[in-house]
């Protein structure tokens, strides 16, 4: 029997952690609607191929960390390792090709079954944006500047750094792609067995391998940009021209290629060294052919997505939940007006405690433990002359208050 721990790669959120969690999730949707976003929401799991056809039979994901299983009906069934090919799904399945250009914002757990380790667990959280439609660098740029946006919102702006390249378009890809193959060719017996893979399917990947003897070869590779044509060269140039004049500090990165296959001209990542080896914390771009990969219209997209966990890690500051009110009844006789009390003042909003049980030194060692802003006592002198006594608990000032006066008194506690 395996014991009551939870599984590998898994967690269980406890209320601190949540509170940093839910944080991210709704600065990044506050942020999201401010430039436009509206949230979508999509299955957990999808068939298979949505999957298999749009990330890449080379792709770590899809030939290491995929969740696949059959269900009942026997259909290959897989749990979402990322957000984008399940909205690319969704919007070829509800035909909103004619509602273009989409801004979309999703959040929600995805599942990977990869080495566990700081930030990064088997089931995790992310947030993202996409932008359907839109062909031109305006969309990369806006989708940037949300992400910087966001981070600075979160108050990481010190602790992470933008790297931007091209994979451009591609006929560029594939005159690349050949070049870089003859040059892997004759170091074949020295790539690591996952670049051997990679080498005849998509040698692009081999960029970004973490492996040291695949590190020193690569070293000395041709550079992509040098087979970019006019309009990959164009469209990267003018990203560039757009983030520098919205001030958007970057570096130039021409090893990024990103994990996925379905990338096209830009890509970018935000990353950090306070999280280890894995510096990446949100990270996107261009799938200009992904949807019609999927047997959809030609419709051109960008977009990013970004780990929850790892940004909640990066968080310098204490989160804190709504500081409440106590309510402590003085003796049990007034345990039903304490109820009665805290049931009122929660339907006016305020944030109302009440403990269970226990006696006043214990219930006041409650409300300091909840970081509590206020307690209200009520006992049979306080109930027998209509009052209750309201202390602040930063200062320790105590006063009467006329329970009709009650919620007047407490406006600055709101």
């Amino acid at each position: 029997m395996t014991s009551f721990k939870p599984v590998r790669g898994t967690q269980d959120i406890l209320p601190h952690e949540s509170r940093r969690h839910r944080l991210v999730e709704e600065v990044a949707f506050k942020i999201a609607e401010r430039y436009g976003f509206d949230e979508i929401t999509t299955p957990i799991f999808e068939f298979t191929d949505v999957f298999t056809r749009t990330l890449g039979d080379t792709s770590d994901i899809v030939t290491k960390e995929m969740y696949t299983f059959q269900d009942k009906g026997l259909e290959s069934i897989t749990l979402r390792p990322e957000g984008t090919a399940g909205i690319a799904r969704a919007f070829i399945s509800n035909g909103l090709q004619q509602e273009l250009p989409i801004k979309f914002f999703y959040k929600g757990p995805m599942f990977r079954y990869e080495r566990p380790q700081k930030g990064r667990r088997r089931q995790f959280h992310q947030v993202g944006v996409e932008i359907l439609g839109v062909s031109t660098p305006q969309a990369d740029i806006e989708t940037i500047s949300l992400a910087k946006t966001f981070l600075e919102e979160l108050g990481l702006e010190n602790y992470v750094t933008l790297e931007v390249n091209s994979l451009g378009d591609a006929t560029s890809r594939s005159t690349y792609n050949q070049e870089l193959r003859n040059y892997l060719n004759k170091f074949k017996q020295d790539l690591s067995k996952q670049s051997l893979k990679r080498l005849e399917k998509n040698p692009l990947r081999i960029l970004d391998s973490k492996e040291d003897e695949d590190k020193v070869i690569v070293a000395n590779a041709p550079k992509l940009h040098d087979s970019f044509n006019a309009e990959s060269k164009h469209f990267f140039a003018e990203l560039c021209e757009g983030l520098d004049s919205l001030g958007i500090s970057y570096e130039h990165n021409s090893n990024l290629v990103r994990g996925l296959d379905y990338y096209s001209h830009t890509a970018f990542e935000f990353t950090t060294k306070d999280l280890g080896a894995q510096g990446a914390v949100l990270a996107g771009g261009r799938y200009d052919s992904l949807i019609s990969q999927m047997g959809g219209p030609e419709t051109p997209g960008v977009g990013w997505a970004a780990g929850v966990e790892r940004l909640a890690l990066l968080l310098k500051k204490n989160i804190f939940t709504k500081r409440p009110i106590v309510v402590i009844p003085i003796g049990q006789d007034e345990e039903s007006n304490a109820f009665i009390l805290t049931e009122r003042l929660r339907k006016k909003g305020y944030s109302v405690d009440l403990g269970y049980s226990g006696n006043l030194k214990k219930r006041i060692k409650r409300a300091n433990e909840r970081n509590a802003i206020a307690s209200i006592f009520i006992g049979e002198n306080e109930a027998a002359r209509n009052i209750v006594k309201l202390k602040n608990m930063d200062t320790g000032d105590q006063q009467e208050v006329s329970l009709n006066l009650l919620e007047q008194q407490l406006q600055i506690y709101k």
